[in-house]
């Protein structure tokens, strides 16, 4: 094989001869072209390197993207002093920093280097070699090209077939060279794919050698074959010469070589080919190890903290997931009809492109999608609206991807503490609960203003005496040590959990969407943990046994009706000894109809075991309230007469909480010393730092270790991240941040760590992760169970900070990130935020449909396998609705 030719787009090589004896000015003067061409492939070589992988590393992040370290396992020496000011990538106008350095490095090395046309042969050998190996569809496009340029330079039409046919044979051996590689590598599962090239590269040859012997069989004479390709090698020089003039190609070199100088060529392509192998061996080991090291990497490059697959312990027991209990009943809500699919609004899917606009929604600015699910709602039956399903979710099957309007005249949230007495008015710009409830001190109008005075249906004189008095009539209360984590039925505008954060103690209120008009709304705008939900035919979204108390005041909840269906479901939740609160009529007036609900209620109570530790009536306010305690034990369970209500069967999880229905029994009391629930927690704060005395070594943790070294571990690399990173190196302002939602919580490590900032962090474990939701409980922080797939249940605006660990790459499997990202957008506040940390290229997704959607990026990060991005919400809606 006298030369070989490299096509400007790295496909098919064409063979020739040496030159003819009959074509001596044409043999020089082709050979003069090849010898500048070298000089100048080496001069533009030098100037313009091709960068390494380490500065692609950004995985398609913007070029304007801003950088910053990150605080991680070894955070940069920037971040360490919590003092430092931002450096100069976080500006306004910045620029890739890190890929200059890199260009920089690489063009000082290639100025170094001689400009030698010998190298530069070898060097074009090697792309040769590269290039056989291209995929089949590369391939048959360059055959199509080479093809129309041989019939531009023949005159003899036989010649120009036998040309043709050459050049077929040699793409038939290259496609079945291609499958046969594409086989091995399924069989190598992708990770071993460069380390049998050589392998490769010799069984194509050895085709190639196959094909061009038949070939040559069918051929009148060799001489007419070398004039043929001849012919066609000059009139590919003449085009790439065009080509090179015209500045659109660089690549793509005519070499023709003599038959004296082809054994040199020979020697030096094999002494080459050991080279590539070598290397190729050496980036296959390197990109094993970074691939292994991507899969198992979570939130850091620190060996101490990646994510594992459970089932690599072998007989180590696997973690529970939500998604696991739920896949039955999300069939049989598919076959009743009761999941409908919405359209997907005429968004164009294009990478920057996105026709936005608003949703034309009923509710308007208010627009909760699994909440506000018309068509499914239409679709109940009648007994369906006796149990509230109609106030349940019912989430479209395919997530909107419209965006919800702002209110007329919306401003930014007033700051806490002071949004717990007063909120803009136009921002809920809601009147029913002030012209209802203003004589109970709920709330008031007051100019642009709604003010709220602190009190409530039963304690109209204000939470906080309405506190004391609860924890003066049962000592065992200890409100922010032996109480920390409260659930409150039925919340109003939540003054009762507002006002508790004075005494150390988390509340999470709940209550039906326009039960009574925006309640949840406002208590999520006042700073004040609140959702969207009701006691309907499904279990709540939280675990069993977490809860140290379940308040209900003045809630007009049928406890007593269909076996006190809805009283077992606050017991499933409810930790045992934990307390009920209940402060309504039925304890304290004597109407006919608070007598029987009370005879009712009492009866329910102790057939469940429940002692009715005291009633107390609070003077000042004239209410009462009667406290009940769940047993510690199951001998109360076991010495009734009548086992009504039922106990659960065994295997009924009472973790299980995603679109689980309501069941009318009651789980065991756990006993032995491991089990969860069998203690009470430690006090506050204690409880927060130390690991749960009930995590098993039989599971290993979520990052491989023993669960009490993962639960440490992930504590203290969120403490270290948070007082490093997040609170001193991201630009945000802390004092405008109170309502916040980890969107991945695995042990709520982030969370903790939030601990002395004036916010409280909503934890979210999604239901086909690991179930950890209990240890967030048992930490004193609270938490829910979601699926990402779909819309959450608070209303719009309402987080000022939210934290994506991880989120987006995990879920992208199940549904688009656009969906997500959409529901980002309608749940945070104008001015909000969010900080993503995931693989490179998923933030450089998210990026990219942020800045469609008008966020502003302030910083972004890419290093190794781990990327960031902080962001801020903007005003910007669009002025089209959805038709």
């Amino acid at each position: 094989m006298g030369g070989f030719n490299r096509n400007a787009r790295g496909g098919k090589r064409s063979f020739s001869s040496s030159p003819s004896s009959s074509y001596p000015y044409a043999y020089y003067l082709t050979t003069a072209i090849f010898v500048i061409i070298c000089i100048a492939g080496a001069w533009l070589l030098g100037s313009f390197s091709i960068f390494p992988s380490g500065a692609t590393s950004s995985g398609g992040l913007s070029h304007k993207s801003r950088a910053l370290s990150l605080a991680d396992s070894d955070p940069p020496p920037v971040m360490e002093d919590t003092q430092v000011e931002l450096p100069e990538e976080t500006t306004k106008d910045p620029v890739e920093k890190d890929t200059i350095k890199d260009r920089e490095g690489e063009g000082s090395e290639s100025d170094g280097e001689e400009a030698d046309p010998e190298r530069k042969k070898e060097e074009v050998e090697v792309e040769v070699l590269q290039a056989e190996r291209q995929p089949k569809e590369l391939q048959e496009e360059v055959s199509s090209e080479d093809r129309e340029k041989q019939n531009e330079g023949e005159t003899d039409g036989g010649e120009n077939r036998q040309e043709e046919e050459t050049v077929q044979e040699i793409k038939t051996s290259d496609q079945h060279s291609n499958q046969v590689h594409e086989q091995e590598v399924n069989l190598k599962q992708k990770l071993k794919e460069e380390s049998r090239l050589d392998g490769g590269m010799e069984e194509e040859q050895k085709h190639h050698d196959e094909a061009q012997q038949e070939h040559d069989e069918q051929q009148p004479t060799e001489d007419d074959r070398r004039q043929d390709t001849e012919t066609t090698e000059k009139s590919e020089s003449r085009e790439d010469e065009k080509q090179d003039e015209n500045g659109r190609q660089t690549s793509g070199t005519i070499e023709q070589v003599s038959d004296e100088n082809q054994k040199d060529t020979e020697e030096r392509k094999d002494e080459t080919n050991n080279e590539n192998q070598q290397q190729i061996e050496s980036q296959s080991e390197t990109e094993e190890t970074n691939e292994n090291s991507s899969a198992e990497q979570i939130h850091t490059t620190d060996e101490d903290r990646k994510e594992v697959n459970s089932e690599s312990y072998g007989e180590k027991r696997s973690w529970a997931t939500q998604a696991d209990q739920s896949d039955k009943e999300k069939e049989r809500r598919a076959e009743h009809g009761e999941v409908e699919r919405l359209q997907s609004d005429d968004i164009e899917q294009h990478p920057e492109e996105y026709d936005w606009k608003l949703c034309n929604a009923t509710t308007g600015p208010d627009y909760i999608p699994c909440l506000d699910n018309l068509k499914a709602i239409k679709k109940l039956r009648p007994e369906n609206y006796r149990h509230y399903e109609h106030r349940e979710r019912h989430c479209p099957e395919e997530a909107p991807t419209c965006l919800v309007p702002l209110p007329k005249g919306y401003r930014r949230s007033v700051e806490w503490p002071k949004s717990r007495d007063r909120i803009w008015y136009n921002n809920v710009p809601h009147t029913k609960l002030a012209e209802v409830k203003g004589h109970q001190n709920w709330v008031k109008v007051s100019g642009q203003y709604l003010s709220f005075p602190g009190g409530g249906t039963q304690f109209i004189h204000g939470a906080l005496h309405y506190i004391d008095f609860l924890q003066q009539s049962v000592k065992g209360i200890a409100w922010g040590k032996h109480t920390r984590v409260v659930l409150d039925v039925g919340c109003g505008v939540a003054s009762f959990g507002g006002y508790l954060f004075e005494r150390d103690v988390l509340t999470l209120s709940f209550a039906p969407k326009d039960e009574h008009e925006a309640q949840v709304q406002l208590a999520l705008e006042r700073g004040i943990p609140a959702i969207s939900a009701v006691m309907g035919a499904h279990r709540l979204q939280f675990p069993g046994n977490v809860f140290d108390i379940v308040h209900c005041a003045r809630c007009r909840v049928p406890w007593h009706v269909d076996g006190g269906r809805l009283l077992l479901e606050l017991n499933r939740v409810l930790r045992p000894g934990g307390y009920f609160v209940w402060s309504a009529t039925p304890v304290y007036q004597k109407l006919e109809e608070d007598v029987e609900i009370w005879k009712a209620m009492k009866s329910l109570t102790k057939s469940m075991c429940w002692d009715l530790v005291t009633i107390k009536k609070d003077r000042l306010n004239g209410v009462g309230a009667a406290f009940f305690r769940k047993p510690l034990s199951n001998e109360c369970y076991t010495e009734r007469r009548h086992q009504n209500p039922p106990m659960c069967e065994e295997n009924d999880d009472p973790n299980a909480a995603w679109y689980i229905p309501l069941k009318t029994c009651m789980h065991n009391i756990p006993t032995n010393e491991s089990d969860r629930g069998s203690s009470w927690p430690q006090d506050w704060p204690r409880r927060l730092q130390d690991p749960p005395y009930w995590l098993s070594n039989s599971q290993a943790g979520i990052y491989g270790k023993p669960p009490n070294e993962d639960f440490s571990t992930d504590t203290e690399h969120w403490k270290r991240v948070i007082t490093k990173s997040y609170l001193s190196g991201f630009g945000i302002n802390w004092s405008r941040v109170r309502n916040v939602m980890d969107m991945r919580a695995v042990y709520g490590g982030f969370a903790a760590a939030l601990k002395d900032q004036k916010v409280w962090v909503m934890n979210v474990v999604n239901v086909d992760a690991p179930d950890t939701l209990p240890i967030i409980y048992e930490r004193g922080l609270f938490g829910m169970y979601h699926d990402w797939c779909e819309s959450f249940s608070t209303y719009p605006r309402t987080y000022d900070l939210l934290h994506a660990d991880r989120l987006f790459s995990k879920i992208r499997d199940r549904c688009p990130i656009l969906t997500v990202v959409v529901e980002v957008d309608r749940i945070a506040r104008p001015g909000g935020k969010i900080i993503v940390r995931d693989d490179p290229s998923t933030v450089g997704e998210v990026e990219t449909l942020l800045k469609s959607l008008h966020w502003e990026v302030q910083l972004t990060f890419s290093k190794d396998q781990e990327g960031m991005l902080c962001a801020e919400k903007s005003d910007w809606r669009p002025e089209i609705f959805v038709y």
